[in-house]
């Protein structure tokens, strides 16, 4: 293996480095699981990057302008903690012992909010490099209004064959070679292995010559995985390139300097066994029968990184303190969060006016865009269709750093993704929308948000059959059933332009994913939502209209676009005599979170229940008794004959509401 003979292991520097490799050997053999190869590989890069190159400070891992790391072949999170424990975070030696186990710090791959000093989760490979992305477009944004005595920083990506290879990591790269996102610096551990073998198997990309027709610099150091020196130099000189992202491809031997695993595949996934680790540890000049070995002047010379990040946090303090700028604006965007008083300029909407919940998204966000300081908006080539065009904004561009409207081009993940990457970064409020059907592309993305609890809003519009002549390629159906699914992500399906009003309001006041679910077609301003939705959404359910003249007969549920339905076919069963109650019902998460008495007083258990929805019935009967929903896929119709053909109408739900009382025995007389 030229180039990859280790320097003589006589200075403490050496010795931390194949500690690294000691700790990446013995974490995963204790858990009986785990990925030791990587680590080992690229121990010496981390060495360079945690303890010379990086701005960092372990005792404050949420200082603002810090420089940003991201393991996005998360899999060697064991070379991850291995650095946070070493130079001083919130680990300790006995967290690395308790790698991969039930309650530990140190799970499998790293979790945001879980271990200190991990800045996003990471784990389906790709999505650390759009994650990074969104960080290098969150630090040019802040630059460029803050000024670079407050943001100064770079986004650091550590990424293999298998992030390049998943098709999130094209999006995201392409998208940042067009912004021209100088700041970033991404290494390719270049090993040629993957779980099923060589690379060569499926893969047979030139991955330099790809980065660079999408615009990157692209540094090739080739064997040079043990030369601190080397790699020292290649990342500073990619910190230099202020107008395209780097990408440094570095050529490492998975499992070095391991006598029998060195370039295998068994070096990726498998923890090695002891002989092997005995016998590599002597190579290393490790002792060969202790683990979790880390000597005293090791630990002392990681440990200065303590010392060095605190005097760089002390020298941003001082700036920040003698910063005449404007406190609240950079606390609010800091926090996400709007300026005080900032939903007082939230439209009022004329009742029986019709308006797509869509355009009533843009209404209020165009109303409040201003004091919301960290708001940064964009869609995927569906600007003004999602709702995502902010008024008094230029667009994100090299020209024009501090732009918080972003063209993301036809690229769903790679946009979330991003999104997620901004939301954890700090200081922007990510918004960003598609049509409702596409966010099954984005579905990877708006997952780790929810697991890593990222503050980013999606608008997913044109949310049912009634977009119309698109047809069921593009008509959601399921999707509704698979986002409430999904733990951490409060889906809101909005009723009207006031119950969109709130829901704008909830998601920039929250503290985690939130997905709005908005109609293509107009629908009236309601009567009853001016009054009731401001507490009625927040509970995520809430009696629309009451019945009149006794208990009710019977209570129809809906969400979204077919809200009004429902109350039109109130009105025709009332004129047949019946007390009908209509529920509104546009987030099932909060309305989870509501204690029983508040559940039991909307949907009045024992009354025969209706749900009505445009999309498929699945989860309806928590709540319901039967319901007017779908469970094939759309079809191709203009969307109120579309919608007619399948049933939302009062006429049918009135019809369906009044079988569901004839077969309780409970029709009135």
């Amino acid at each position: 293996m030229p180039g990859m003979a280790q320097p003589p292991a006589d200075d403490v520097e050496q010795l931390g480095i194949n500690v690294i490799r000691g700790l990446a050997m013995d974490a995963p053999e204790a858990a009986k699981s785990g990925h030791s190869g990587t680590a080992m590989a690229l121990a010496p890069l981390a060495h360079v990057l945690w303890t010379k190159v990086m701005r960092h400070d372990p005792t404050d891992p949420h200082w603002p302008d810090r420089d940003r790391f991201v393991l996005s072949n998360g899999h060697a999170s064991i070379l991850l903690y291995s650095m946070l424990y070493l130079t001083g975070y919130d680990l300790t030696l006995d967290d690395i012992k308790a790698f991969r186990t039930w309650g530990s710090k140190t799970p499998g791959h790293p979790e945001r909010r879980h271990t200190a000093g991990v800045e996003v989760t990471t784990g389906p490979l790709g999505q650390g490099v759009a994650n990074g992305v969104g960080m290098g477009v969150a630090e040019r944004i802040l630059r460029g209004r803050f000024g670079p005595e407050l943001v100064d920083h770079h986004t650091f990506v550590f990424a293999g064959d298998g992030c390049f290879e998943e098709g999130v990591s094209h999006e995201a790269a392409s998208l940042a070679g067009h912004l021209g996102l100088g700041r970033l610096v991404y290494v390719y551990d270049d090993n040629h292995i993957t779980i099923d073998g060589p690379t060569e198997l499926s893969y047979t990309d030139n991955v330099p010559e790809r980065f660079e027709a999408y615009g990157w610099s692209v540094d090739n150091i080739g064997e040079v995985a043990n030369d601190t020196v080397a790699i020292e130099a290649a990342l500073r000189r990619a910190m230099a390139v202020e107008d395209k992202p780097s990408l440094i491809v570095l050529r490492s031997h998975i499992g070095w300097p391991s006598p029998h695993l060195t370039d295998t595949n068994k070096a990726h996934g498998d923890p090695f066994g002891t002989e092997e680790i005995r016998e590599t540890k002597e190579i290393l000049g490790l002792p060969p029968n202790e683990t979790f070995w880390v000597p005293d002047e090791v630990l002392t010379q990681y440990r200065r990184c303590v010392e060095r990040g605190q005097a760089m946090r002390a020298e941003w303090e001082k700036r920040f303190n003698a910063w005449d700028g404007e406190r609240d604006v950079w606390d609010a965007a800091w926090a996400g969060r709007g300026l005080k008083g900032w939903a007082a300029k939230l439209p009022a909407f004329v009742v029986g006016e019709e308006m797509a919940t869509r355009k009533a998204v843009n209404a209020c966000i165009t109303a409040t865009e201003e004091g919301i300081p960290g708001l940064v908006a964009g869609a995927a080539d569906l600007t003004g269709n999602t709702g995502m065009k902010l008024a008094d904004t230029q667009m994100q561009s090299p020209e024009h750093p501090g732009g918080a409207q972003i063209y993301y081009g036809i690229r769903e993940h790679g946009m979330a993704g991003a999104m997620t990457g901004m939301a954890c970064h700090g200081g922007i409020l990510p918004v960003g929308g598609t049509f409702f059907v596409f966010s099954d592309y984005m579905r990877g993305s708006v997952r780790l948000a929810a697991l890593s609890k990222a503050h980013v809003i999606y608008s997913f519009t044109h949310d049912s059959i009634g977009l119309g002549q698109d047809g069921p390629t593009h008509q959601p159906i399921e999707q509704l059933a698979s986002l409430r699914a999904m733990p951490g992500l409060q889906v809101v399906r909005p009723a009207d332009a006031n119950e969109c009003a709130v829901a704008w309001k909830l998601a920039v006041d929250g503290d985690e994913p939130t997905a709005l679910i908005l109609s293509r077609q107009n629908v009236p301003v309601l009567a009853e939502t001016a009054e009731r939705a401001p507490a009625g959404v927040e509970r995520g359910g809430y009696v629309l209209v009451d019945e009149v003249g006794g208990p009710p007969d019977v209570i129809l549920v809906s969400t979204g676009s077919e809200v009004h339905v429902c109350v039109a076919a109130a009105a025709l069963l009332v004129a047949g005599g019946a007390r009908v109650r209509v529920v509104s019902l546009p987030c099932w998460e909060w309305f989870e979170d509501q204690d029983r008495a508040y559940r039991d007083s909307v949907l009045a258990p024992g009354v025969p229940r209706l749900g009505v929805e445009a999309a498929a019935s699945f989860g309806w009967d928590r709540y319901t008794d039967a319901t007017v929903s779908i469970d094939t896929f759309g079809a191709s119709a203009p969307g109120d004959v579309a919608l007619a053909e399948f049933g939302f109408t009062a006429d049918n739900v009135a019809e369906k509401a009044g079988a569901l009382l004839a077969r309780r025995g409970e029709a009135p007389s």
